[in-house]
């Protein structure tokens, strides 16, 4: 029982080692974290039916109830009993996870952000495997066929990678089965008898064998073989999804960061502006006078919990890309120009920036892919810190008249259907109603919806926002009417949306006011959110609902006039207004507004932050970092601890000389320090020297004696006529007297030698040596690694005799002591 419970603890490790090549798809180490917790439950669960002795069916449903319960721990739903007894709703729970991995599969590409879909997925596959490797290896002895599973793992990974997989994880795979094998082969001998060397000796259980030898060096070298000729293979080298694009995200990380996948654009978007450090981001040269904003993302799918980014599909953006002008209209006025961007260092996303309707793109790699639906360019396996392209582009202008002649869509078509649904709230479907009720053309309805956000309506342009009590961010957006461009831009697309009009939010750069000739330079304050109205025959046309002062840059037209200027001063076709200086004096509160119900997208706020509180996450970074480096600090607080108590031991007692009463003087009493102060003092000394010694790695030699080692130091290492070299000889002489002399060494200034000796060996030490001396001292490392070693001995040694005892423990002296009645 005992080799088949230990052969299970290996199935486990071996099944965690097996999924390593999954750290090539996750973004972060979450997935390993709880896979970890689900195959400890199978383990557990296994251990304790074979300590049962039940069937092998009987265990079976065992670790698949354990499995259940560390799921059902680790994804709830909010009704388990005890936090981990599944119920009904558990299992529903269970169901919408695996249908929103489908559809997260769909939209992210590697590597993939941390989604509770996928994460419950990959937790379920790694347990199932492991339930299916125990069965193999322990119930019915067949390790050979736990590769099979194994091998499931690893192709997830080659079959969605659009990279090559790394080897290392592989390897790591690799070995978990190789130790898998070799431990059954082991339990296997164990159970038979004594290993046979080949040659006519038998050997004992722990003696190596020649034959075992020569197989681990024949796993060795295949397992070599097999993961350095794949890559000496051409057309090896790239993932089998190299060819297939579609259905890969883009968004925004972090800051700006982050790597493909449906990202939240609000939040990433909401942490920049708000940002006390001003970062140029994007250098734009181009030909136009007075251009539009420079564009690079579109979310355009609104559910319940706010706007949404969809993925992109497209085709390759280098090269020629579709004619986007359709043609000449009346009142409709594009010309054509060329422009060339220059992404900074610090802009990382898998998105770039350019002007709306590119006609080609030059400069840019096969890993870039535009979207003309969504109008943005996007790569699966780049980004765009660094990058610097040309391409062409139409800008387009429009007259109010023309506007004014798009005849509604059809209500049947796809694009309509997508773009005007949303939430049923009535409070801002009356709203739009009553706004439009009067207007008989598109442009007119959303129109008026544009002009609702004035001043003379009382809206006003504020960094932080206030909380309501609707329940409804776009409620409470529309009450306190106070907010910023993502909450001006979410707004009016969704009231234009009630209208029956297709609308989105775009995401981009204003103009800012850095521009030197035909070049401007964008910076993070320069971002921004607007929205997109879709008229037919016309296409998207941009409508910036966002108050002109509080935007650096902002550019109005004569279809989307400032309605806060006075009637002579609205802005001609192209015409542009450079306000002042944003204001960063207020702190945000929340998060740009993406009107979630119960759901906060400020920048990383937490689902359960509410709309008008700070995020506790950067408090909790912070704390996370302080506790990092305390714990850091640790080795050398112990080394400093030690230092100042060697310098200053404890008081230990001391005699007084008495006063000679014939004398005809009398002074202060002479005293005496005792032969153990002075004794302890020197070993005091003597150890801090060793010590320091072992921190500037000095050799030290334990078979010298302390003169030895004083004349050593002082003629190889401080120098034998310096103060160093005197300072050394004194420490090594108290020593020597401390040890072997009846009477110490007493009245020597221990301490300052000391000091002496280690300024010295300081001065000859290179920086490396000096930082981890004083960061991390390899005197007190090595202490700990001693000490951890020899309490671990102790413990081996206590659970071995204690295994002894109780294999000697035999019931039956029980009755063979018990006397006769």
């Amino acid at each position: 029982m005992i080799a088949h419970r230990n052969l299970g603890l290996v199935a486990a490790a071996a099944t965690l080692l097996a999924s390593a090549p999954l750290s090539a798809i996750f973004e972060r180490w979450t997935w390993f974290v709880q896979a970890v917790i689900a195959v400890a439950a199978v383990a557990a669960a296994a251990a304790l039916a074979r300590l049962g002795r039940f069937p092998l069916w009987a265990q079976v449903l065992a670790m698949l109830g354990g499995l259940t319960l560390a799921l059902t721990w680790l994804f709830p739903s909010g009704g388990e009993l005890l936090a981990v007894l599944p119920t009904p709703s558990t299992f529903g729970h269970f169901a919408q996870l695996i249908t929103g991995s489908v559809e997260d599969m769909r939209a992210y590409g590697v590597k993939v952000p941390d989604t509770d879909p996928l994460l419950f997925v990959t937790v379920l596959g790694i347990g199932a495997v492991a339930v299916v490797v125990d069965v193999l290896c322990v119930g019915m002895r067949r390790p050979a066929l736990a590769g099979l599973p194994m091998l499931a793992i690893y192709s997830v990974p080659v079959a969605v990678h659009v990279d090559s997989v790394p080897p290392l994880p592989f390897a790591i795979g690799a070995a978990g089965f190789l130790w898998l094998l070799v431990t059954d082969n082991v339990d296997r001998v164990r159970r038979f008898g004594r290993r046979f060397t080949g040659d006519g000796r038998d050997v004992d259980v722990w003696e190596a064998s020649p034959l075992a030898a020569a197989g681990r060096r024949l796993a060795v070298v295949g397992l070599a073989l097999a993961v350095l000729v794949p890559l000496a293979v051409p057309g090896m080298t790239v993932g089998l999804m190299n060819s297939f694009n579609s259905g890969v995200g883009a968004g925004l990380g972090t800051g700006l960061g982050g790597s493909p996948g449906r990202v939240d654009l609000f939040a990433a978007l909401s942490g920049e502006l708000n940002q006390s450090q001003v970062t140029d981001l994007v250098k734009v040269t181009t030909s136009e006078e007075e251009p539009f904003y420079l564009r690079f993302g579109v979310a355009d799918d609104l559910r319940a919990d706010g706007f949404r980014v969809r993925g992109p599909n497209g085709q390759r953006a280098n090269g020629d890309l579709p004619d986007p002008t359709g043609g000449p209209r009346p009142g409709v006025e594009r010309t054509r120009h060329r422009a060339t961007v220059e992404v900074s260092r610090e802009l990382n996303m898998p998105l770039l920036p350019f002007y709306t309707e590119p006609v080609n793109v030059d400069d840019l790699g096969n890993n870039w892919f535009y979207d003309p639906n969504l109008q943005v360019i996007f790569s699966n396996r780049d980004n765009s810190r660094g990058k610097k392209f040309s391409f062409d582009y139409v800008r387009s202008t429009y007259t109010p008249q023309a506007l004014r002649s798009a005849q509604p869509l059809p209500a049947d078509l796809p694009l309509r259907r997508q773009q005007t649904v949303t939430p049923d709230v009535p409070e801002v479907r009356a709203l739009v109603a009553e706004l439009t009720q009067d207007r008989r053309t598109e442009y007119d309805k959303v129109r008026a919806i544009y002009d609702y956000f004035s001043e003379d309506n009382g809206f006003t342009y504020q960094l932080s926002t206030e909380e309501g009590t609707s329940g409804q961010q776009i409620l409470d957006f529309l009450e306190n009417k106070a907010g910023y461009c993502q909450q001006y831009a979410a707004a009016m697309a969704w009231m234009v949306r009630d209208a029956g009009i297709p609308a989105r939010v775009a995401f981009g750069f204003t103009n800012g006011n850095r521009r030197t000739g035909d070049t401007l330079t964008l910076t993070n304050r320069n971002l921004h959110a607007w929205t997109e109205v879709y008229f037919d025959n016309f296409g998207w046309v941009p409508f910036d609902a966002t108050p002109t002062y509080g935007v650096p840059g902002s550019t109005r037209s004569a279809w989307a006039p400032d309605v806060d200027a006075p009637e002579e001063t609205t802005p001609q076709p192209g015409a542009t207004d450079t306000p002042d200086e944003i204001d960063t004096t207020a702190a945000p509160d929340s998060g740009p507004n993406q009107f979630d119900e119960g759901v906060d997208p400020g920048a990383a706020a937490s689902p359960d932050t509410p709309a008008g509180q700070s995020s506790p996450w950067p408090w909790l970074t912070l704390l996370g970092v302080l506790a990092l480096l305390l714990l850091l600090a640790v080795p050398a607080l112990r080394r400093l601890a030690l230092r100042r108590r060697r310098g200053r031991p404890a008081p230990v007692a001391r005699t007084l000389d008495p006063p000679d009463p014939t004398s005809a003087t009398t002074g202060p009493p002479t005293v005496v320090v005792s032969a153990d102060r002075a004794r302890a003092d020197a070993h005091a000394a003597w150890d801090e020297l060793i010590d320091t010694l072992v921190d500037y790695r000095v050799r030290v030699d334990p078979t010298e004696t302390p003169r030895a080692t004083a004349e050593r130091l002082a003629r190889e290492s401080v120098g034998a006529d310096t103060e160093a070299g005197t300072a050394v000889r004194l420490l090594g002489r108290a020593e020597e007297r401390a040890r072997y002399a009846r009477d110490p060494l007493t009245g020597e200034p221990l301490p300052a030698a000391l000091r002496t000796v280690r300024g010295a060996l300081a001065g000859q030490a290179d920086r490396r040596t000096r930082l981890m001396a004083t960061a991390l001292p390899p005197s007190v490392l090595g202490r700990w690694r001693t000490t951890l070693a020899d309490t671990s001995a102790r413990l081996v040694a206590s659970g071995g005799e204690l295994r002894s005892r109780l294999l000697r423990f035999n019931p039956r002296r029980l009755l063979a002591t018990r006397p006769p009645r």
